[in-house]
């Protein structure tokens, strides 16, 4: 009698690699593919573009590191969802609850992986490292924020806020990440010598990863366009230790424990969020982070003078630009007490 294996056997020697279908492809994908069919506004695209302006990577090039970006940003959210509990994402159902976490993780594990090998396909002895070393700055960023807002509650110390250069150290790992990889890429395949490959790029693309995060943590505490899409101060629901928080946790100021055990307690509570919203009102923390943001936007705009100037990276930090001095949190509270009041009716459930 013959041996039912054999035939898989013949199969091994003949193909060498696991047999791998499209349809088998387009399942494991489906978490990554249904954020990819609800797309941001795609800046990070934009930002490589603008900094091609001084390096002249070829048309072909810069499509593999614009997808390759992109395809780790939009895993990256993936992760951050499951690991945050987030209900939204781009206003939408966020993917680990209609694909389930286990599901979605593995397709974002597997993005990071399939994008490695669209770098790899440039051919450049020095791209691989460059990945392996800022996806290793992504993961301790990552790690030392969940640290800070998980895993502290395991010290003998109890509860410890991280101070603002700690803060702005994870960041640059976290979310400089992404665009200090794309532009060391753009680096390692700009033709030629010179003055493209110094050092002067990554510094400025460092500042302006930080820049946007900062500006995010305050538009997810002020901005009534961030509620619609994520959920009215979803940084708090999180327990999130993000810029304006952490001043005022720091400050020595009356309402400070308040807040503290506020994050603690990760509530959902609007009530209590915009409790929270006050008290950094109050305190004087937007009004702080609003200046550290135009602050670092002076900075980026003095060096891409001295780098010769870009009119694309200017247009982009002017859009970006925050305008006036932190008002706008007066409409977020607003909004959410309008949500508040209409739940109390039984007419939106939280």
């Amino acid at each position: 009698m013959s041996n039912p294996y054999s035939t898989l056997l013949h199969n091994f020697k003949t193909h060498g690699q696991p047999r791998w279908s499209a349809a088998s492809e387009e399942a494991v994908l489906e978490p990554y593919t249904y954020l990819l069919s609800n797309p941001g506004k795609d800046i990070r695209s934009t930002l490589i573009h603008a900094f091609n302006h001084w390096l002249q990577v070829p048309a072909e090039g810069i499509a593999v590191i614009q997808n390759a970006v992109e395809m780790l940003h939009t895993a990256s959210l993936l992760i951050d969802d499951v690991e945050d509990s987030s209900d939204l994402r781009r206003g939408r159902q966020a993917a680990h609850l209609k694909y389930g976490p286990a599901s979605t993780i593995n397709a974002a594990n597997y993005v990071y992986f399939s994008a490695m090998a669209l770098i790899r396909s440039t051919g450049n002895a020095g791209v691989i490292a460059i990945y392996e070393e800022e996806i290793l700055n992504l993961h301790r960023g990552q790690g030392l924020e969940l640290f800070w807002r998980d895993g502290c509650c395991g010290r003998a110390s109890g509860f410890v806020s991280p101070s603002e250069g700690e803060y702005l150290d994870m960041v640059n790992n976290k979310t400089g990440g992404l665009l200090r990889m794309a532009v060391r890429l753009m680096q390692a395949l700009s033709p030629g010598d010179g003055p493209r490959h110094g050092h002067g790029y990554v510094p400025l693309a460092n500042l302006v990863g930080i820049l946007f995060q900062v500006r995010d943590d305050y538009m997810n505490l002020a901005s009534p366009q961030y509620c619609r899409e994520k959920g009215f101060c979803e940084d708090l629901t999180e327990g999130k230790f993000s810029f304006p928080i952490i001043h005022a946790i720091r400050e020595s100021h009356p309402l400070s424990l308040r807040l503290r055990e506020i994050l603690i307690s990760k509530t959902s509570d609007v009530a209590v969020k915009v409790e929270a919203c006050e008290i950094l009102r109050q305190v004087g923390s937007l009004e702080y982070t609003i200046r550290a943001v135009h602050q670092m936007d002076a900075l980026c705009r003095e060096e891409v003078a001295t780098l010769g100037g870009n009119e694309e990276l200017t247009a982009i930090l002017n859009l970006l630009r925050i305008q006036g001095d932190g008002c706008e949190i007066k409409d977020t509270i607003a909004f959410a007490k309008k949500t508040l009041d209409k739940s109390k009716h039984g007419k939106v459930k939280h």
